[in-house]
């Protein structure tokens, strides 16, 4: 029983912090875009 919730936290972290990788990446994706895109912040 342990192992299986053991292995059922570690897969929720996993994808978590899979999740948050990928936000962040998008983020910094529009950051940089709007910096140095043709609309950029003044």
């Amino acid at each position: 029983m342990k192992k299986i919730k053991e292995n059922q936290i570690k897969g929720i972290t996993l994808i978590a912090l899979v999740i948050t990788i990928i936000v962040l990446l998008i983020l910094a994706g529009i950051s940089i875009s709007m910096l140095s895109g043709d609309n950029r912040i003044t």
